[in-house]
């Protein structure tokens, strides 16, 4: 008897009163459920995740509906629906023994799909088991998941997928066969390859990943680079096996404080001291990159899986029409129809042209471009910037855009180069903008090609090539003969540059 008393008294001591609170959540103009991301705090702020839901520490997902078990207490929530939705803000008092129930609505303040822009998220490595319920949450319509990568190969204990590509709700695709290199030399990303390569049977430098690339190619892979501070980012642009540079990526982290990268010994990184200065480098090597006369479509990954970003936060918008099929969707970026952002949305038309678009003409030839753009923000933009050949030709507030009644200074263009707008976000916790992919200005028969920009990944290649850390022989010369074929590429560019 004293056994058992001791045991109610314990449960008792344990019951801890609680109430109920059911939230159903639509979509303001068309009524319809839809699922979102919950961020929930309790009075003392912090972070409430429900047991059993999708999510981290800081935020849960679900489907249209839930019902919230918890103690009596004041509580605050965020919702959001990827960033195209306002953030809807709220707060309620639970009472024990409550159950109530409250019909809540997201509003849609631009619909980027209805206006031929898809978005996409190329840095996916978490599990693919709630991948289509968070695509929903964030409104995300493209998601190739990366499933094999230097450690594991999830599909080495089962069969690989007969049909990797998954369609769902009409327009959302997602793929279960997408696969990583990242090593020393920094991360490739291997999309629509036909079965993984092997890749865990490598160490940090050997063998090169060049060996992969060639792979790659044979399977009509698109290959990405992770971020712009790969070391082996010029060894990788040399050999012409790689399609896209993401330049929004998974270092820019949601809400957590700026962390500074390790100082790249191969690119000085020393002109960007401020807490901004991994997203300005990241843009810089970008734009040697154009200056160097190379078409490289930009694109953007949350890093989702590996740095507390839901889904979707880094996303690459590319222009498909109406006619969004998984293989449009591939092609549309390697053409360059791209804008990348983690914040506002911009819609680009340069003399009514998309990104990437060749405006060609005859030596002596002039060009003047009319620079056409929609906004859309749910943060409040601080000023664009229009680029042209790397510099920042016009710095424009956005009081004074607005003044303008949206219109922007035309450019105008003598010599080959390119251009770009971007808007930008005064963030104190992260590094928030958007960029439209570039556009290419061809006068004559030549590209314009910077001498400092060719030198400056010539000099990173040399620096990289003397702090490879091999210690076998055969080994290093395997890998030193990609660095001299990529330097002869680099020097055969600096020898035909024609513009500092």
């Amino acid at each position: 008897m004293v056994l058992i008393l001791a045991c109610t008294a314990a449960q008792a001591l344990h019951a801890v009163p609680r109430g109920d609170l059911t939230l159903q959540v639509t979509d303001l103009d068309s009524g319809k459920p839809i699922p979102i991301r919950m961020h929930l705090h309790d009075q003392r702020n912090r972070s409430i995740k429900p047991p059993k839901l999708v999510g981290n520490n800081h935020y849960f997902v679900f489907d249209r509906e839930i019902t919230l078990s918890l103690k009596p207490g004041q509580y605050s929530f965020q919702m959001e629906r990827g960033p195209e939705y306002r953030r809807r803000r709220g707060s309620f008092t639970i009472d024990r023994d409550s159950h109530d129930i409250k019909s809540l609505t997201m509003q849609r303040f631009v619909d980027m799909s209805r206006e031929g822009w898809w978005a996409g998220d190329l840095a996916i490595t978490s599990d693919t088991k709630n991948l289509e319920l968070l695509m929903g949450a964030e409104d995300l319509h493209v998601a190739p998941a990366v499933t094999w990568d230097n450690k594991r190969v999830r599909w080495q204990q089962t069969a690989l997928p007969q049909n990797p590509l998954v369609q769902f709700e009409g327009n959302r695709f997602m793929h279960l066969l997408a696969g990583q290199d990242s090593r020393q030399g920094g991360t490739l990303r291997f999309f629509n390859a036909k079965s993984p390569l092997e890749t865990t049977k490598v160490t940090p430098e050997f063998p090169s990943a060049v060996t992969f690339l060639k792979q790659a190619r044979d399977q009509s892979a698109h290959v990405d680079i992770g971020d712009p501070f790969s070391p082996d980012l010029p060894l990788w642009i040399a050999s012409g096996m790689t399609h896209s540079l993401n330049i929004c990526s998974s270092q820019l982290v949601r809400d957590l404080a700026l962390k500074r990268s390790p100082p790249n010994p191969f690119a000085g990184v020393s002109q960007f001291p401020d807490k901004y200065g991994d997203g300005d480098w990241a843009q810089q090597v970008y734009y040697h990159l154009l200056n160097c006369g190379l078409r490289i479509p930009m694109t953007a990954g949350s890093g989702f899986g590996e740095n507390g970003n839901p889904l979707g936060n880094n996303r690459v918008y590319v222009y498909c029409g109406t006619d969004l099929t998984w293989e449009h969707w591939w092609r549309a970026l390697q053409a360059g129809r791209t804008v990348v952002t983690n914040g506002p949305m911009l819609r680009p038309r340069i003399n009514n042209q998309l990104p990437g678009f060749v405006f060609e003409g005859f030596a002596e030839e002039k060009f003047e471009l009319e620079i056409g753009l929609k906004l859309s923000m749910r943060e409040k933009v601080d000023y664009l910037e229009i680029v042209k050949n790397g510099q920042v030709i016009h710095h424009v507030m956005l009081d004074e855009y607005a003044k303008q009644q949206g219109r922007l200074p035309k450019v105008e263009f003598s010599q080959s180069g390119w251009l770009l707008v971007r808007a930008v976000v005064d963030n104190p916790s992260t590094y928030q903008f958007a960029s439209s992919g570039p556009y290419y200005v061809k006068i004559g028969e030549k590209p314009r090609v910077s001498r400092n920009s060719a030198q400056f990944f010539l000099d990173w290649l040399f620096e990289r090539a003397k702090q490879l850390d091999i210690e076998d022989p055969q080994q290093k010369q395997s890998v030193l003969r990609y660095h001299r074929a990529a330097r002869d590429f680099w020097q055969k560019l600096l020898a035909s540059a024609n513009a500092e």
